[in-house]
Order: structure tokens, then sequence, then C-alpha cells
């Protein structure tokens, strides 16, 4: 289905759209849902998500990854950089309290970054899942603890744990 969908929206037919919101309609909505909070909204951002994967199909490369992770990423960017605009006004003091960063801070900001993504990868699958869907997904304790039929305390505990698990691999206080 997804070789279809793409073939079609890289030939600019607007079915490949129609079959796209057929196949993930219910993945776009659990992503965006997560992230913003109005209706809406919620709605606005996933018809900006189809307009993006409409526009940079051709970015999409099954080498790098499944057509699902792509989609999802795009998902939740798109989601993130709603609810910064929605919010501007608070992100813009943010940024001048913290000022503009240099070179070579990015080049750190990176390497942090990289090395959080190897230290995750040595994690078990369940780990890495949760850390995913709490930091990367943004989801709720309660909707975690929900979905995988568990306490929330239970979750928090876990979540604890893998915190502590990733402050010793990265060598103590990583931020």
């Amino acid at each position: 289905m997804n070789d279809k969908i793409i073939k079609l929206i890289k030939a600019q037919k607007d079915e490949g759209l129609k079959l796209l919101h057929r196949q993930y309609a219910g993945l776009m909505q659990y992503i965006v849902g997560n992230i913003l909070q109005n209706q809406e909204d919620i709605e606005e951002c996933i018809s900006d998500v189809y307009i993006k994967v409409w526009h940079s199909i051709e970015s999409y490369s099954p080498q790098k990854g499944k057509f699902t992770t792509w989609l999802t990423v795009i998902a939740r960017n798109t989601a993130l950089n709603y609810s910064k605009r929605k919010h501007k006004n608070h992100e813009e003091l943010k940024e001048d309290a913290a000022g503009t960063s240099s070179l070579e801070e990015e080049v750190l900001r990176r390497e942090r970054g990289e090395e959080l993504k190897r230290a995750i990868a040595t994690l078990s699958l369940e780990e890495q899942h949760l850390f995913y869907r709490k930091y990367y997904y943004l989801q709720k304790t309660a909707q975690i603890a929900a979905e995988l039929g568990m306490t929330e305390r239970s979750v928090e505990g876990k979540l604890y744990r893998l915190r502590k698990k990733l402050q010793q691999k990265l060598g103590g206080d990583f931020r």
C-alpha cells in the first residue's frame, strides 16, 4: 500500500493523498493530538502534514527508513512547529533571554544529540519504546499507562530508572 501511495503522490495524483488519508488518518490524529489539544488546531495541522508530504515526497528514501517513520517525523515536527507558532510571544521572550548561540554551542549541541542517540540505542526495545513515547512523541504518562496496560506509577518508575540509566551511560549530569 505504501508503494502505491508514494507512486501516486510522486505522480501528483490526488488519489495518493486520499489513500494516505485513509491509511494514516488515525496515526496522524494520534501523533498530532498528543502535542496539540484543540481539535480545530489538530485538523489544521494534519492538513499541513498532508501538504508537506505532497511537496516533499521526493525526499523520502526507503534506504533511510520506513515510510511510516518518515511520515510520523513530519507529523511530529509539524505539530511542534504549529504549537510554537501558537505560543510565539512566549517563545520570543525565551529567545531574547537566551540570546543567540554561537557555532561552538551548535556543534556541542549536535555532539550531545549524537551521544544521546547512541546511548538510547543500547537500551532494550521496551525501554526505547517508552523513551520515544514520553520524550519524542510527548505523550502524557496517563496515556502511556492506559495504552500499555500499566499504572501511572509503574510508568513513572520505569521512566525514572530509564533516565538514571541514560544519565549513567552519558556520564552523569547530561543537559
